[in-house]
């Protein structure tokens, strides 16, 4: 426990989120405008061998033991495939998955698991070619279908699949999501709408709340809660008793940070200990100013040991963070 990363209410962190790229290939209402953005110059993203020296300190020396790939869209990461196999190939070797908006997923996927690809999350709200359209702008849902589908058969399970449910736009397709999830073998989550857009347009009074997403599904089904939750952000419910299960991540109503573990390192080389930090830990700087790898893992401690109790989204004074979900990574 003395390389543990803890933070000064005795949370241990053992799962780092890692943004390989701002850039996503879909625009979609709830992230970014219909213009996109502003993406990353090159010059500031973090190199192939800074990511994996960066990520390889933090499972050697800070016991990191899960790496997920985000974005951005991750698979529009030139050299994916390179950074795969050599995170799979540090020592201990850390659990690697991805999530993914799963477009070029088919392409891809089975090059990713044999370059030791774990396990994919891939985002899908809706089943409506129209309302894909609507959402994403962009017509790429059979693109989605067709990723999932292939992610199932090289056998990177569970593959989970991520919706966020919107008011007025996909929130009559909860049961549709689930039925389809479990027709494909796949597990869905449901997660609430954050404050992450690039509009900074969140309305919380219009955001599908986990208890209306629960009345949803339990129209037909019986939901029963799974014990051993843990530091997972999802809750799981059996449904009618199982084996099969559905997840509910209430990140805004029934905030789960008393038992966070996670650390993001952004496509730019800097540290956030909270989704919501409007703080960060720069990395990168101390990367290229030929830091030892001692005053890497130094810089992160220090920016763990500073970590909130809580987002506190519910607090009067909470300013959602200037980067969007895209330019800090899921």
């Amino acid at each position: 426990m003395s390389d543990a990363l803890v933070d000064g209410f005795g949370r241990v962190h053992t799962d780092l989120r890692v943004s390989l790229t701002d850039r996503c290939n879909l625009r979609c209402s709830y992230c970014m405008p219909a213009e996109g953005l502003d993406w990353l110059p090159k010059p500031e993203l973090l190199t192939d061998d800074e990511i994996v020296r960066v990520v390889g300190i933090a499972v050697r020396d800070l016991g990191i033991r899960q790496v997920r790939l985000t974005g951005g869209e991750p698979l529009l990461r030139r050299g994916l495939l390179g950074v795969v196999s050599r995170l799979a190939d540090l020592r201990p070797r850390p659990s690697l998955s991805m999530t993914t908006n799963g477009i070029g997923l088919a392409r891809l996927v089975e090059d990713l698991a044999a370059a030791g690809l774990d396990r994919v999350n891939v985002s899908l709200d809706t089943l409506q070619r129209s309302t894909f359209v609507a959402l994403a702008r962009r017509d790429r849902l059979d693109e989605v279908l067709a990723g999932l589908d292939a992610a199932r058969a090289v056998g990177l399970s569970p593959v989970k699949v991520n919706s966020v449910l919107m008011r007025g736009i996909n929130d009559h397709e909860a049961l549709d999501l689930l039925h389809y999830c479990l027709d494909h073998g796949l597990r869905l989550r449901f997660i609430e709408q954050m404050p992450l857009d690039a509009q900074h347009g969140w309305d919380r009074h219009v955001m599908v709340t986990a208890e209306e997403i629960f009345e949803h599904l339990s129209a037909e089904h019986r939901l029963t809660p799974v014990d051993g939750r843990g530091s997972s952000p999802a809750e799981d419910f059996l449904l009618d008793d199982g084996p099969e299960t559905v997840g509910i991540i209430a990140s805004v109503t029934r905030p789960f940070c008393g038992s966070c573990d996670r650390v993001r390192l952004t496509a730019d080389g800097q540290i956030r200990n909270c989704l919501f930090a409007r703080e960060e830990s720069d990395v990168r700087a101390a990367l290229r100013d030929g830091a030892d790898d001692d005053e890497i893992a130094r810089r992160i401690r220090v920016s763990i040991a500073g970590k909130r109790a809580g987002h506190g989204i519910d607090d009067p004074t909470f300013l959602q963070p200037d980067r969007p979900m895209s330019a800090i990574g899921g």
